[in-house]
């Protein structure tokens, strides 16, 4: 038991040696590194104190880190931007696509222009070219147009040389007036007038077939075969003055080159006024002839046929005779004004209107009823055209 107990005693002496053997050998071991660590250290806080000195202080630290967050906020704010400029951007590029693609249409444009205005240089130079002669051409027929009127004018000289003149009627008529308005510079409508006798008087007022030019010449035949009636033959009678010269009308016109021949005449009245017994005897040709009495329009009727080839069979014109009376207005008329386009409708003045007017002007004189007439037919025709000429011819008793 001793033996054992001093073999455990000694054993544990062993042991408590051993390990304290051991820490000593660990002591000596971890000494050397912490003094290895401490070095480390001390040269750590050197480096940390170093880079503390070159640190901010804690207030610029705040300062930096708004500035930072200032610069964040400026950096998100830019890159926004930077997001819109690329869309911006995407959008410039796209529509830089679409104006090339019209820069393309215009081109192809352009040329087709350039084309088209070469074209047109050509034509306005070929008209140019074109309006110079026309030019030309207007001052030639300008100048052939002055000779015709210079032409006409001098007919209507001679046509008015041949019509009844102011000095005859003064002489024959005590009372009378004439509403003559042709159509153009010369007329187809003509007054005639020749003293048959001491006692009788005659005024024929005639439409030829036709106006202007072609009716002027119509009329001088008309007034011709007129003169060879009475003068040259000496008749009296108006249906027989018109019978001869319907005769002679005939005969001039059969050889006016047409198949059917001679059916130019005129339309006419002839009044024979023997105001000493106070008896009008007369003959209508197609056209009527007027009496205002005590305010009132009687109307003689005519032969239908003309001073000329009639349609049906030849017959002698009928001798009809009017008693007259003291202030009797004897009205010989044409159709041109009853005929003539005018007023608010553009339609006729009528037969019908034109007697109610000479009845409304039959009392005053006549000088003052001759312009009412005449400014009556110009308000009616306005801006229309004059369809033909015009004649209204007035004898008061």
């Amino acid at each position: 038991m001793t033996e054992l107990f001093i073999i455990i005693i000694s054993f544990l002496i062993i042991l408590i040696a051993g390990i304290s053997f051991y820490f000593f050998l660990a002591k000596q071991k971890y000494s050397s590194r912490i003094n290895l660590l401490v070095t480390e250290n001390n040269k750590l806080e050197k480096s940390l104190n170093e880079l503390s000195s070159q640190l901010p202080s804690f207030a610029e630290k705040e300062q930096a880190a708004i500035e930072k967050k200032k610069m964040e906020e400026k950096n998100r704010k830019l890159w926004a931007m930077s997001e819109t400029v690329h869309k911006e951007r995407k959008k410039i590029e796209e529509q830089n696509e679409t104006l090339l693609i019209e820069k393309e249409k215009l081109e192809v444009d352009k040329k087709k222009l350039d084309e088209k205005v070469k074209k047109l240089w050509a034509q306005s130079v070929s008209i140019h070219k074109e309006k110079e002669r026309i030019n030309e051409l207007k001052i030639e027929i300008e100048h052939k147009h002055q000779e015709i009127i210079d032409s006409v004018n001098y007919a209507k000289r001679i046509q008015h040389a041949l019509l009844a003149s102011k000095q005859l009627l003064d002489k024959h008529l005590n009372d009378y007036f004439i509403f003559f308005q042709p159509k153009d510079i010369v007329s187809g409508d003509f007054y005639f007038a020749d003293a048959i006798s001491d006692d009788v008087f005659s005024i024929v007022t005639a439409d030829s077939t036709g106006h202007g030019v072609p009716g002027a010449i119509m009329s001088i035949l008309n007034i011709s075969c007129l003169n060879d009636a009475t003068r040259g033959n000496k008749l009296t009678l108006p249906n027989e003055i018109f019978d001869y010269t319907r005769s002679r009308v005939m005969h001039h016109m059969a050889n006016d080159g047409s198949e059917e021949g001679g059916k130019d005449g005129m339309d006419a009245v002839i009044c024979n006024f023997n105001f000493k017994e106070n008896l009008l005897q007369f003959a209508a040709a197609n056209n009527p002839l007027w009496l205002i009495r005590n305010n009132e329009l009687i109307e003689y009727k005519p032969d239908k046929m003309p001073v000329g080839k009639p349609m049906g069979e030849l017959a002698p014109f009928t001798l009809q005779q009017i008693e007259l009376q003291k202030n009797d207005l004897i009205i010989m008329i044409t159709d041109g004004f009853p005929d003539q386009f005018g007023g608010p409708k553009g339609k006729k003045f009528m037969y019908k209107n034109l007697k109610e007017l000479l009845v409304q002007l039959s009392k005053k004189p006549l000088d003052q009823m001759k312009q009412e007439l005449k400014s009556t037919f110009d308000e009616w025709r306005g801006k229309m055209e004059q369809v033909d000429d015009v004649l209204v011819f007035g004898v008061r008793v």
